[in-house]
C-alpha cells in the first residue's frame, strides 16, 4: 500500500445549496485503503482497456452521450443544486458534454494514426501510446464540462482516469462516475474518489499515477505542479484569467454590449475566461457604459431551478465574501459603484464600476464573480498595452469594425485565445488553455488529445 498520508478516520463531507445554505447531502471521505484500492483497481484495467478498439471506445463514448442527454434534467438538477448555476445553464452545460463525446468518439481514431516520416530508414513513424492512469483534480464552476473535456480525449486515446472533484459538487462527481457505468463502459475504467485537498495532492505521488491535469486557482495550480515536477510526471495546468473586453471606436456598440455582457455574467461570472476588465474606447464609454449598466439592472435574483432565471448566487458564502472584499478595496482607491456592490450570504448584487486603473483589485486580480470593472481606453495600441498588463493570459474579446486591423496584431495579445467580435468560449473542434499564470497545456481538438500520450518513434531498417 502506498502511504498516502495519515488516518482520514470517518471524514464526511457536505454538499451546501447556495441559494438557500442548506445542507443538501453528506458523503464519506475515501479512506487511505479505499484509495489505494481504487488506483489499484483502475491500473489494473488500463492494461486491457489500451488493447480496446477505437470503434469499441467509439460505440461506448457515444452512449455516454446518449446517457447524458437521457438523463440532463436530474443532472441539471444536481449542478444547479450544488452549486447554482441557473437551470438553463446546467441543461446546456450537460448537453456540451455529450458534444465532446461525441466528438471524440468521431476524430480520436484519425486524430492518433501513427504518423510517417520520411528518413534513411525502410520505414519511420510515430505511435501514439496511452500512458497509463491519469488523475484529473476538477473545480466546481463547470462540474460536468470540465470533467468531460478533460475524460473524452483523455480515454480515447486508451487511457484510464481517475477524478478528484470540488468537495461542494461531490454528487456531481458520483453522476459523472454513473454516466461510464450506465454507458457500460467496463469497470474502473473511469472512478470517482472523495478526498480533500491534502490527501488529493497526495495521489500525485503514487506511482501508479502517470500524470496530472488540474483545472482550478492558480495556487492549486502552483502546488499541483511542484509535486509533479518532484515525481517526474507530466501535467497540464488550466487555471485563472483576467481576460480583458477590449471595445474599439469603430465597433457596433449593440452587438459589443451584448457579446459584452455575456462574457461577464454567464455563469454568474464564475468562469476563468469570462470577461473581468472591459477597456473601452473614450468616443463609445460612455454610450457603452449606460447601455450595458442598463441590462445589468435588469438582472433580478431568482430560484436557480427557475428556467426564466439568469443570476444566480455564487457557489459559496466564502466566495462572496471574496468579491465583496475586491469591489470594497477598489472603490476605497477610486473606482465609482454604478450598480451593485451588496451581498446576501452568497449571493453577489450584479455590480458595474467605472475609474477603474491598475493598483485596484479590480484590476489588478481575478475577480470570480459578477462585476463588471471599466476602464476607459484611447486607442488600440493602449488596449494592447493594459490588455497584457496581467499575470494571466488565458483569452482576449476585442469587438471592432476592423478585424483586418486586429488580424494583423494578433501575435501582440499575450493570450491563449484571441476572439473577435465574439465572447471566449471553449470548443470541442478548438484548442483551450493560457499562458503566463493561466497554466501551460491544451485541453479539446486535436492538442487536447495528445496531452497524455507517449509520442513514441519506430524505426525500422
Amino acid at each position: 500500500m502506498c502511504n498516502l498520508a495519515a488516518n482520514l478516520e470517518a471524514m464526511k463531507v457536505s454538499s451546501v445549496n447556495p441559494w438557500n445554505l442548506k445542507v443538501i447531502e453528506e458523503f464519506n471521505v475515501h479512506s487511505i485503503e479505499e484509495t489505494d484500492s481504487v488506483i489499484q483497481d483502475v491500473n489494473d484495467a488500463f492494461y486491457e482497456w489500451r488493447t480496446t478498439s477505437f470503434s469499441e471506445r467509439s460505440r461506448l463514448f457515444n452512449a455516454a452521450s446518449d446517457v447524458l442527454v437521457k438523463n440532463k434534467n436530474k443532472y441539471a438538477q444536481h449542478i444547479t443544486s450544488e452549486m447554482g448555476k441557473p437551470i438553463v445553464e446546467s441543461l446546456a452545460e450537460v448537453e456540451k458534454c455529450a458534444w465532446v463525446c461525441r466528438f471524440y468518439a468521431e476524430n480520436a481514431e484519425s486524430f492518433l494514426q501513427p504518423k510517417e516520416i520520411e528518413t534513411d530508414a525502410q520505414r519511420s513513424f510515430v505511435k501514439y501510446d496511452p500512458l497509463g492512469v491519469i488523475y484529473a483534480i476538477m473545480p466546481w464552476n463547470f462540474p460536468f464540462w470540465q470533467v468531460f473535456r478533460f475524460a473524452a480525449p483523455t480515454l480515447m486515446a486508451g487511457n484510464v482516469g481517475i477524478l478528484k472533484h470540488a468537495l461542494n459538487v461531490t454528487r456531481c462527481a458520483l453522476d459523472i462516475e454513473e454516466v461510464f457505468v450506465e454507458a457500460g463502459f467496463p469497470q474502473n475504467v473511469f472512478r470517482t474518489l472523495i478526498l480533500d485537498n491534502d490527501h488529493a495532492s497526495k495521489v500525485i505521488e503514487h506511482p501508479m499515477i502517470k500524470a496530472v491535469s488540474l483545472t482550478g486557482s492558480e495556487r492549486a495550480g502552483v502546488a499541483v505542479a511542484s509535486i509533479a515536477g518532484a515525481s517526474l510526471k507530466p501535467s497540464l495546468l488550466e487555471l485563472g484569467g483576467s481576460n480583458a473586453v477590449i471595445v474599439l471606436k469603430d465597433a457596433d456598440v449593440d452587438q459589443a454590449v451584448d457579446t459584452g455582457f455575456k462574457a461577464r455574467f454567464l455563469n454568474t461570472g464564475q468562469s476563468c475566461i469570462a470577461g473581468k476588465r472591459f477597456l473601452v474606447a473614450d468616443e463609445v464609454f460612455d454610450e457603452y457604459v449606460e447601455k450595458f449598466n442598463a441590462k445589468v439592472r435588469e438582472l433580478k435574483f431568482n430560484e436557480p431551478t427557475d428556467s426564466s432565471t439568469r443570476i444566480g448566487p455564487l457557489a459559496r458564502v466564502d466566495l462572496a465574501e471574496g468579491i465583496e472584499r475586491q469591489v470594497n478595496d477598489s472603490i476605497e482607491k477610486g473606482a465609482r459603484l454604478l450598480t451593485g456592490g451588496t451581498r446576501d450570504g452568497a449571493k453577489y448584487d450584479p455590480t458595474v464600476l467605472v475609474d477603474v486603473e491598475p493598483g485596484m483589485a479590480a484590476f489588478d486580480e481575478e475577480l470570480f464573480g459578477p462585476v463588471a470593472p471599466f476602464i476607459r481606453i484611447q486607442d488600440l495600441d493602449e488596449a494592447i498595452d493594459l490588455s497584457n498588463d496581467s499575470n494571466y493570459g488565458l483569452g482576449v474579446t476585442i469587438c471592432t469594425g476592423d478585424t483586418d486591423a486586429i488580424l494583423e496584431r494578433v501575435g501582440e495579445f499575450e493570450e491563449g485565445a484571441v476572439f473577435i467580435n465574439e465572447f471566449v468560449k471553449s470548443d470541442p473542434r478548438l484548442p483551450f488553455g493560457g499562458i503566463k499564470n493561466s497554466g501551460y497545456g491544451r485541453e479539446l481538438a486535436l492538442e487536447g488529445i495528445l496531452e497524455f500520450v507517449n509520442a513514441k518513434t519506430v524505426y525500422v531498417k
